[in-house]
């Protein structure tokens, strides 16, 4: 049945299908078709495409760049696919530049562009070196154009586009699938998350994207098979929880980690959080802020991504120490690093990245102290803006008053006088009274009561 479709959708354009998976006579769709003429191409990608094919290679716009604007999106990056070696491509170019062990690539740069070029890759045989449990670990072996598209994850990340003819050469109907909005694996699903656990988080990530069903093919293992991801080094797994996170689709990708299983260990007591109200409410305003600025075009912060994720948990570490006894303050810098080292058993924060979440933490309880010069100093604060707009989700989500916001917020924008204006006076309840030092307060007591009656 999905053969006779497919022969419809492209008829005279392609020879016989052959399954997902499998190299096969690739499928030529031309422009009128897939719609990407040359002009909608980065010009640095379309240059590094016709110089490698002037040299007598071939080269093409591969992977997500294309299925990107098949499916009307900008895409974020070109990589080039081509059979001309690195060295051979390194030569080509004069500004350019080897990199990579596992498999080496080129950066050419192009003006302000910097293009990823790989050659096409051998697919995976019984000299493959992997590790226990089928993850492979190394792979520098060349191939064809039909091994290197047998290589890649989903059917929608195989496809080919040359400038030169405006054609997409698409070798396992990755195009069709875009149609028919569905993801799928190339190859036996099993054996391709073992090769790479982190394809089952791509799998979650590229269907929030793009608004694709899973494949039931694709799905069934994930639940059993999501352990394989602690086999993944922690750097690269922060990699691509980043990717995740920051790709505008954060809230649905974290309702299909949560749908597919993945949530659990991906992000320590993750799925505790998004079991709690409070919690999950705090978890999802933040994700759908990230999501608005992605869309927006603004900068992002992967310190106040986390901080967010994980600030619950430093809530109920904090009042854990607290309730046996420990001060406040010490009891908050255990609960942060407690917390932080469990995360980087997992996912490899950097140190700037963890600096950055701990200053928005500390930063929460200053916001308490409105009186004195303390509003002051905070303002002066290089990460008061992050902080504040940390409060402010805090006030949101319900888990304290919003008029501790809304003051901050008119505190920012008002000026000298009415700062000091602003200030809640000494005695306020709120503020912990000094104690008093000195002889004068121990003098006379009764000094301090007030005078019922005149002296005879």
């Amino acid at each position: 049945m999905i053969r006779k479709l497919l022969r419809r959708v492209f008829k005279g354009d392609a020879a016989p299908i052959a399954p997902p998976g499998t190299p096969s006579t690739p499928v030529v769709i031309p422009v009128t078709r897939h719609g990407i003429t040359r002009e909608r191409i980065l010009p640095g990608a379309r240059r590094t495409c016709e110089f490698l094919q002037q040299a007598g290679h071939k080269a093409f716009v591969v992977g997500g760049a294309v299925r990107d604007l098949i499916a009307g999106i900008v895409p974020k990056d070109y990589d080039i696919a081509t059979d001309a070696t690195p060295n051979q491509v390194h030569m080509l170019f004069r500004r350019s530049r080897l990199i990579g062990r596992r498999f080496q690539i080129v950066h050419v740069m192009q003006g302000g562009e910097t293009l990823e070029v790989s050659t096409f890759r051998a697919a995976h045989d019984a000299d493959t070196v992997k590790d226990e449990h089928g993850r492979v670990l190394r792979d520098n072996v060349f191939g064809t154009q039909a091994d290197d598209a047998a290589r890649r994850d989903f059917t929608v990340n195989a496809l080919y586009y040359d400038p030169a003819t405006e054609t997409v050469i698409d070798y396992h109907h990755g195009v069709a699938d875009l149609q028919q909005k569905v993801l799928r694996m190339i190859g036996e699903p099993r054996a391709r998350y073992r090769e790479d656990p982190v394809r089952m988080l791509r799998a979650v990530r590229l269907s929030a994207k793009l608004g694709l069903t899973l494949d039931p093919l694709l799905s069934a293992p994930i639940q059993e098979m999501a352990g394989l991801i602690e086999n993944v080094p922690p750097a690269r797994l922060f990699d691509e929880m980043l990717k995740l996170l920051f790709s505008g689709h954060a809230v649905e990708c974290v309702k299909r980690l949560r749908d597919e299983g993945l949530h659990h260990g991906l992000l320590p007591l993750l799925d505790v959080i998004l079991e709690q109200p409070l919690g999950e409410k705090f978890v999802m305003l933040s994700l759908a802020s990230t999501d608005a600025r992605v869309k927006a075009g603004k900068s992002l912060s992967p310190g106040y991504l986390f901080a967010t994720l994980l600030w619950h948990e430093v809530l109920a570490n904090w009042e854990i120490r607290k309730g046996r006894g420990e001060s406040a303050m010490p009891a908050m810098f255990e609960a942060m690093d407690e917390i932080l080292d469990l995360q980087a058993e997992k996912l490899a924060i950097t140190r700037r990245v963890a600096g950055d979440i701990k200053d928005i933490w500390m930063l929460q309880p200053r916001f308490e102290k409105r009186v004195g010069k303390s509003p002051f100093r905070l303002l002066e604060q290089p990460r008061f803006r992050a902080g504040y707009d940390f409060l402010l989700l805090r006030a949101q989500s319900g888990e304290i008053d919003m008029e501790l916001a809304d003051w901050w917020l008119a505190f920012q924008s008002a000026d000298e006088a009415a700062r000091e204006a602003m200030l809640l006076p000494e005695n306020d309840p709120k503020k912990r009274r000094r104690r008093v030092r000195g002889k004068k307060a121990n003098a006379n007591p009764a000094a301090d009561l007030p005078v019922t009656g005149s002296a005879d």
